[in-house]
């Protein structure tokens, strides 16, 4: 049986011109999406009454969705709105108070204070998202919406929580708005985010890794790697290199610097402060797009004809053209995740864009529709087994289905 389903969350605006980011998984299979403005108050109006009217309402267009941060931008049709700006994400510390805006669990227009727990959370090693982790009350209903420095800046936008009881239990993670203004003038322009690289193997100094070395510094970045032909080597930087900085900030260790690069934009140039032996220099990268970027193939695909909705993803048959875009596969049938639609539980293990699924719980997938039809019968209480291949390496993946209890 097919039926409607409502679903809320909350957005920020962040440009007169009705630009407005929130979540993608806020709008995740969705046919349509309406936003509610809160009601303000009207010119010459005393503004003495607590209560307030309902606040306007557009239908708004979906600019583009970027499943690697869980963030997408909406656009509504109207201009000259009220907007917030965006604070440094950067200049966050631990234990500073911040304000949760959004619509908890419906509440619209709720506000809650809290301080900042840590500011640059990696939940899953091989993931190079960070996210400012805040004890702010945030519940279901408040993703999308805001989190915001004592200045009324966006510092973050509230994308999910970590809770036993499903509501706060004061665990909540927030997208850096370093990382989320990115992203907004990214899809805002080509209505895709493209990241890049500088094609180094970068790593963390440790005092046994100084002493071997008979390095200077005993913390820090060193260039275990640059790659032959790439934009860091064209550059002139080479193996045994130490990054004191990037763009003037001191780098402290190789995921600071790996998240720096992550964010920055395609075709700009960033600045390094190198360590080479006893001498100081400073030298200039293009950052260029990743090689085979597992998102580019998010634009073939549709919510509405694309959506395995039990795993949370996009997916596409694998055919002759989409697999001369590919690296050389095992097989030569299976089923390419385009893009997720839906986040995975934080720690869990999940598909990630560019897998091609071979087979789940045993039984082979041949196409979409074989994959949808595997899925369809399992038992939502019990993980799938999925067998991918993910950079070459043919592997099993233990998933919990989208559609399953809270445990």
């Amino acid at each position: 049986m097919i039926g409607k389903t409502r679903s809320a969350g909350s957005g920020v605006i962040l440009d007169s011109q009705g630009y407005v980011l929130t979540n993608a998984h806020v709008i995740a299979g969705a046919a349509a999406v309406e936003v509610r403005l809160p009601a303000l108050i009207e010119s010459g109006s005393p503004g003495k009454s607590i209560l307030r009217g309902q606040g306007k309402r557009f239908w708004a267009e979906i600019v583009g969705v970027d499943p690697e941060t869980d963030l997408a931008v909406l656009k509504l049709p109207a201009e000259g709105l009220p907007s917030l700006t965006f604070g440094d994400s950067d200049q966050v510390r631990q234990g500073q108070l911040v304000l949760a805006f959004g619509s908890p669990l419906g509440l619209e227009n709720s506000v809650t204070m809290g301080v900042v727990s840590a500011t640059a959370r990696q939940l899953r090693p091989e993931d190079p998202m960070i996210y400012i982790q805040t004890d702010t009350p945030i519940n279901p209903g408040n993703s999308g919406g805001p989190l915001v420095d004592l200045q009324g800046r966006v510092v973050g936008i509230n994308t999910f929580i970590l809770s036993q009881s499903g509501g706060s239990e004061g665990i909540g993670f927030a997208a850096p708005s370093n990382i989320a203004e990115n992203v907004l003038k990214q899809l805002g322009t080509t209505g895709h985010v493209r990241r890049g690289t500088i094609d180094v193997y970068a790593q963390t100094i440790s005092p046994e890794l100084a002493q071997g070395l008979s390095l200077t510094r005993d913390w820090g970045v060193i260039l275990g790697d640059v790659f032959p032909g790439g934009a860091a080597d064209r550059a002139g930087l080479k193996e045994g290199d130490v990054i004191l900085a990037l763009n003037g900030k001191v780098m402290e260790n190789a995921r600071q610097l790996e998240v720096n690069i992550y964010r920055q934009t395609v075709g700009e140039r960033v600045s390094l402060d190198v360590l080479r032996g006893v001498d100081c220099l400073k030298m200039e990268v293009v950052v260029r797009t990743r090689d085979l970027d597992p998102e580019r193939f998010s634009a073939r695909v549709s919510v509405t004809n694309n959506r395995v909705q039990r795993l949370g993803i996009l997916a596409v048959s694998l055919d002759a053209k989409i697999s001369q875009e590919l690296p050389p596969l095992r097989r030569h049938e299976g089923v390419l995740v385009a893009a997720r639609v839906a986040p995975a539980f934080p720690g869990e293990e999940q598909l990630l864009p560019g897998d091609v699924i071979y087979s789940v719980s045993g039984v082979r997938v041949k196409d979409l529709e074989g994959l949808r039809s595997a899925v369809s019968g399992l038992d939502a209480s019990k993980p799938a087994v999925v067998q991918l291949e993910r950079e070459g390496k043919v592997r099993y993946l233990v998933i919990w289905l989208e559609d399953r209890e809270s445990r």
